[in-house]
């Protein structure tokens, strides 16, 4: 084995990390925490010991609700490097979320003298000092004595370990809860639209048939229906421990007495609140109430310094992106375009490669859909640098391949096409794998290369037979049908190209009679045996 075949399979696990750590990420972005968390899993087979992955794996875990497992990872995060300030944060956001407040106050503050310019750590100690007061009532009225065990004041390494305390902690604390059921009044005050879908669960567990019965996966339908009630009598200890009734009540008469939200009092929670509406807005499909949520927060931005707000440029930026995210689905795709293009403009300014990439992608898309695919092909190719995950890459490839066949570039197209089915082949996406195999059977059938054609159309319709996609099924059959006549024809071209060099290897030297042969593939004359 050569010295270099050495490097490669060094330098292949390392390829491999990178591609499930970005693909963890994207799938986190989508919404995906369940595939997210098998990619980091199978990450830290490869690198158990990488805290950005464990940190990434907490982040889904709290999505998800399974608040021990985040803690878990956030410990796992801090092993080597107590400093590490995501992992303080996932770590604080865990214990936060395990209605484990004190302790949580600990590491937002922990993590803040690190790094005082993160925004999340100081809003994480003002939510856990809040949901403090909540729970115990204001600490300026308590008074604390010098009394008891005062064992926490040992040195570092004669303390219990804080892992160890807060899960004694809450076992103590859950024991406690089993004691005091709350009423079902308080019950349906915390869970709100959540109350009737518990009442439906308790109602299906009355059924005695239907219990018995077992999901397709092979869970029994009791446990799975049980589960569900676990989750939703969790979040109502943790919502009452956060915020009680009587503070949620409170809290809502001060807003009643309020005519606009404050922002200039905290600026930082002010815009994330605000993204999180102009986003939710959007998605909901409501773009004219996304657009102008998004184009209020703006006037008031920009009437901020940069010094109330430290990333203003960034922000703007964002603003920019959601108001041409609205115009994009109110169909003014001038004013999209012109929007994005200042988005892009300020993570040039800011050196932001995620605001960058997020600025070409869009971009792109405007120009895809009023037609200008040469436009949108250089700007999307600008975006492949800056691409983080296979899944994103095919789909990049696949719209870039897509453009080129619009403008009757086949070769390209097809390249382009092939690039794709390679990124969805290394992530396994058999969506992704149908669209970029049809793309290259597509430019192949532009090209003439008909039986490359055939082969891409078989391995589509192959793929969405797997997964029982009919109107995928349906569409790839007739292309495939359409293509396959194209077949007969060539292959009888070669068949007779074939047939004449065979008569011409059976001449017969020495004979007198031959006749004159023409070969319609080589253009050229043959004289053979007449009898032939």
């Amino acid at each position: 084995m050569s010295d270099t075949d050495g490097i490669h399979d060094g330098q292949r696990p390392k390829g491999v990390f990178s591609t499930l750590m970005a693909d963890g990420d994207w799938l986190y972005t989508k919404g995906e925490y369940k595939k997210a968390i098998d990619s980091y899993t199978t990450a830290l087979t490869l690198k158990p010991d990488d805290k950005t992955c464990f940190v990434g794996r907490a982040k889904c875990y709290l999505k998800m609700g399974q608040s021990d497992n985040a803690l878990k990872d956030a410990e796992a995060s801090l092993k080597e490097d107590k400093s590490f300030f995501e992992g303080l944060y996932q770590k604080a956001e865990a214990l936060y979320y395990m209605g484990e407040f004190e302790f949580a106050l600990v590491f937002y503050h922990r993590g803040q003298k690190l790094r005082p310019q993160i925004q999340e750590f100081r809003l994480g100690i003002q939510k856990a000092q809040e949901a403090i007061e909540n729970s115990v009532g204001n600490p300026s009225f308590v008074k604390l004595k010098i009394k008891g065990d005062l064992s926490f004041l040992q040195k570092d390494e004669d303390r219990a370990q804080p892992i160890a305390a807060i899960q004694h902690l809450t076992t103590k604390k859950k024991q406690q809860t089993l004691k005091t059921p709350k009423s079902e009044k308080t019950t349906k005050q915390l869970l709100g639209e959540f109350y009737s879908d518990k009442k439906y669960l308790e109602n299906l567990l009355k059924d005695e048939d239907l219990v018995k019965g077992k999901t397709k996966g092979g869970e029994q339908l009791q446990d799975v229906i049980q589960g569900c009630l676990t989750y939703l009598d969790t979040c109502t200890e943790f919502w009452n421990q956060e915020k009680p009734i009587s503070a949620q009540e409170k809290e809502r008469k001060l807003m009643q007495q309020k005519t606009l939200p404050s922002t200039t009092s905290d600026p930082a929670q002010f815009l994330l609140k605000s993204l999180d509406d102009i986003d939710a807005e959007l998605t909901s499909g409501n773009a004219e109430g996304s657009l102008k949520k998004a184009e209020e927060v703006m006037k008031i931005v920009q009437g901020w310094s940069e010094k109330e707000v430290p990333n203003k440029k960034e922000v703007l930026g964002s603003l920019h992106s959601c108001i041409g995210n609205a115009f994009i689905d109110l169909g003014d795709l001038g004013k999209a375009l012109d929007h994005h293009q200042k988005d892009l403009e300020f993570a040039k300014q800011c050196k932001l490669p995620d605001a960058m990439s997020r600025a070409l992608d869009n971009i792109g898309r405007v120009y895809a859909q009023i037609g200008q695919f040469s436009q949108a092909i250089e700007f999307w190719e600008k975006k492949i640098p800056l691409v983080r995950g296979g899944l994103e890459k095919t789909w990049l490839f696949h719209e870039i391949g897509w453009c080129y066949l619009e403008l009757n570039r086949h070769e390209e197209a097809r390249d382009s096409g092939v690039r794709s089915v390679a990124a969805a082949d290394e992530i396994a996406d058999e969506k992704w794998q149908i669209n970029a195999n049809v793309l290259v059977a597509q430019s192949e059938l532009k090209l003439g290369n008909f039986e490359s054609c055939v082969s891409h159309f078989e391995r589509a319709l192959t793929l969405a037979q797997l997964q029982e996609d009919h109107s995928a099924m349906n569409v790839i059959q007739k292309a495939l049908d359409e293509a396959k006549q194209h077949l007969p024809q060539v292959k009888r071209v070669h068949v007779y190209a074939k047939l004449c060099l065979v008569i011409i290897q059976k001449e017969t030297r020495g004979q007198r009679h031959y006749r004159q042969l023409h070969c319609n593939v080589t253009g050229t004359w043959w004289c053979v045996k007449s009898d032939f």
